[in-house]
Parts: C-alpha cells; sequence; structure tokens
C-alpha cells in the first residue's frame, strides 16, 4: 500500500456518450455529445481502485478545461469491494495499453538492454470505477500514476515565453526515447503535446511523455495495419499537432508521432504554426499541414521567419515528413543529429533542462520526500446506459 499522507490526484474527465440507461435498445447508438468543461467532485469522496485501495479526496487544488487537480490521501480498506465496468473509452483505452506495452518489468527490461538510467513512461499503480453519489448515472474510470511533476503547458504559460533551442533539442530526446519503446511494442501515442509532457521539478533531467488515451496498436502480431483513409475518426487529438494521417482519419503509425513531436518543436521555439489561429476548424487546419508536409522549407520560413534556423531542428524535420506510412524510422540517427546539436552548444540531453521549473504552489511534495511516491489519477467519465451493465 502506497505511504500515508497527502498525495495529489489528477482528474481528467471524457464525456463518452449518452442514452438512457437499463433499455436494450437495438441499431447503433446515437452519437456522442461532448462535454467542454469538468464539473468537480465534492470533497471528501472516496474512489475505490480494482486492488481494493481507496482514495480519499480532500481538496480541490486547481481546475481548468483539460484536468482536476486534488489533494488527496490512502485510506484504509474497511471492507471486500470489487468494480467491474464497460470496455469501452478513452481512459480504457489507455489502460489497456499501459497493461499490454509499458509494464514495469517491460520498461525496466528495455532500459537495462539499452544502457538507461531512466526512461519517461508513467507506471500505473492502480485503476478502477467509481460511482458518483450526486450524479446516480455517471461512473468515472481512473488511473492511478506516481507523480510525474508538471505538464510542460503549464511551464510554459508560467514563463510566458518561447523555450531554448537547447531545451527543445533535450525534450526531443526524451521523446524520442520514449517513442522508441513504445513503438518497439506495437504502439503508437498519437497525441504528442505539452500538456501530455511532464517535468519533475525536483530533477528536470525526468521528462514523462502520459496521457496514453488515444494510444494505437499499429503492428499487432507484428504486422503493420494498412493504410486506409477514414477508416477511423478523422482529426482526433490535439488539433494542432496530430499527423496528416490522424487528419485523414488513418491508423497512426509511427511517422505520425514523430511528425508530430517535430510539429511540437516548431511551437516550443517560435511559438506558433501556420495553422495555429484554425484550430476550431479540423478541415482549415488539415488543408494548412497538407500545404507544408512535402515543402519544410516553406514551413520553416513561415515559423522562423527572418530567424537563422536551428540545423538539427531542419534535419529533424526532412527525415521524419520523408518517411513512408509503413516505414522503419532510424531512431539513433534522428536521435544523432539532435544529441550533437547539443553537443555543439556543450550541453546533453542528461542534463537538467535548460529552463526554469518550479515547484507549483501547494505542492504536495517536500523538499524531503521522493516526488515520484505521489500518484496522480486520470479519470473519466460516462453514461452508465452507454457503457452497458456495470456492476458496483
Amino acid at each position: 500500500m502506497p505511504p500515508r499522507g497527502r498525495h495529489m490526484l489528477v482528474l481528467i474527465c471524457f464525456f463518452l456518450s449518452s442514452c438512457l440507461p437499463f433499455i436494450a435498445a437495438k441499431g447503433k447508438a446515437k452519437k456522442a455529445k461532448r462535454v467542454n468543461s469538468l464539473e468537480p467532485l465534492p470533497e471528501s469522496e472516496q474512489l475505490s481502485d480494482t486492488a481494493g485501495r481507496k482514495w480519499i479526496l480532500l481538496e480541490l487544488l486547481s481546475q481548468n478545461e483539460a484536468e482536476l487537480v486534488y489533494a488527496g490521501e490512502v485510506v484504509p480498506l474497511s471492507s471486500s469491494e470489487e468494480t467491474q465496468g464497460a470496455k469501452d473509452g478513452r481512459i480504457f483505452n489507455e489502460q489497456n495499453f499501459l497493461q499490454r506495452a509499458a509494464k514495469p518489468a517491460s520498461v525496466e527490461k528495455w532500459k537495462k538492454l539499452n544502457k538507461m538510467n531512466f526512461l519517461g513512461i508513467p507506471v500505473c499503480e492502480g485503476f478502477g470505477l467509481h460511482a458518483d453519489t450526486y450524479r446516480l448515472l455517471w461512473l468515472h474510470r481512473f488511473l492511478i500514476f506516481p507523480n510525474m511533476g508538471r505538464t510542460l503547458q503549464s511551464l510554459l504559460e508560467e514563463q510566458g515565453e518561447l523555450l531554448s533551442q537547447k531545451a527543445v533539442l533535450q525534450l526531443a530526446c526524451h521523446m524520442l526515447d520514449v517513442l522508441e519503446y513504445i513503438h518497439e511494442n506495437e504502439y503508437v501515442h498519437a497525441d504528442i503535446h505539452a500538456e501530455n509532457v511532464y517535468v519533475n521539478p525536483a530533477d528536470t533531467t525526468q521528462v514523462y511523455l502520459a496521457g496514453y488515451c488515444h494510444a494505437f496498436r499499429y503492428c499487432p502480431g507484428g504486422k503493420h495495419v494498412e493504410y486506409r483513409e477514414g477508416s477511423r475518426t478523422p482529426h482526433e487529438g490535439a488539433m494542432e499537432f496530430i499527423s496528416m494521417d490522424l487528419h485523414k482519419g488513418v491508423g497512426p503509425s509511427r511517422r505520425s508521432d514523430l511528425q508530430a513531436l517535430a510539429y511540437c518543436m516548431l511551437r516550443w521555439l517560435t511559438g506558433h504554426l501556420p495553422w495555429s489561429a484554425l484550430t476550431n476548424s479540423p478541415s482549415r487546419v488539415a488543408v494548412e499541414k497538407e500545404r507544408y508536409v512535402n515543402d519544410v522549407q516553406a514551413l520553416l520560413r513561415h515559423c522562423f521567419g527572418k530567424k537563422i534556423v536551428p540545423g538539427a531542428v531542419q534535419l529533424y524535420l526532412s527525415q521524419v515528413m520523408a518517411l513512408q506510412y509503413t516505414e522503419q524510422p532510424d531512431y539513433q540517427q534522428l536521435r544523432e543529429g539532435l544529441q550533437e546539436a547539443l553537443k555543439q552548444q556543450g550541453a546533453s540531453q542528461h542534463q537538467p533542462l535548460d529552463m526554469k521549473v518550479r515547484a507549483p504552489s501547494g505542492s504536495l511534495t517536500s523538499t524531503n520526500e521522493d516526488p515520484g511516491e505521489a500518484p496522480a489519477v486520470r479519470q473519466s467519465s460516462c453514461i452508465l446506459g452507454s457503457c452497458g451493465p456495470a456492476v458496483m
């Protein structure tokens, strides 16, 4: 059982679909409705994971459109309970990925094989379903992680300035390490952006890639999926950064992740992309991306203007934009280009990030505690009837 005391619980909600409970309807369900803001759970609410541990919400620390952050603690189990629920939804997809491809033993084996001290794959400590006492038709699926620190997005907003070239190259190297691991385990991330990148304030050499709600098994059993436009819902993921594959409803592949990382690098360095102001119109974003996908030089000119384009960034974009759908990327070559640029600046990815990273006010982690011990909870919510029968 985790140590007693206060922890950080991060709840992320997704409204999946709407239908009346207890009615066995024939045919297809109605189209899912989306919720633009989150409704907090009441303080003192208890969540039980599938291991039987209970977590009590003590205090709502902060809230935005993407997440709710609570102070909370683990409490002794008073009775034997079992929770079951529907096997659908984005959080379940993330849970499935973590159980299949990100087992701690597998991650440790990879680190040992590649002589790595750290790999930014979050470890899932528990999961479960929670029934909302006040909204009886709602179920909340949640996952529990060690506290990974702060999102890169929160740091960008706090600093109000662009990242240095050194910091962007360091972040990209960390992301490549994670992507190579998950790609070798038959999955792609499919939603890379600053909200899903975490930095540990106590040790900024520890950078995580989280948020596997859109993770896709691109190579089941070693056989790459076929390129088929319209085979999936188009435009899924963070609109500004997803690749053209996702805009076209194609199952994401390895190049999709690497191209999304390229867009992130440009955004972090320059503050904008040609389509940054168009994200409310997925089709217009797709048109703009299509214009530049085969013209890297034009994309760089638009983003950097009269500023000097870093050679390592130009090289990386040229390499990943040229990848074919099923092509095996040369991760070492991609990494070496970034690492060489860092070396020329007297830096490396293993040094602390070249940016200010402070612990958030009201942080639950003191200077004497290990920040890796504080779990974070990712939660989704759905109408009970849309999930099928659930036994609580």
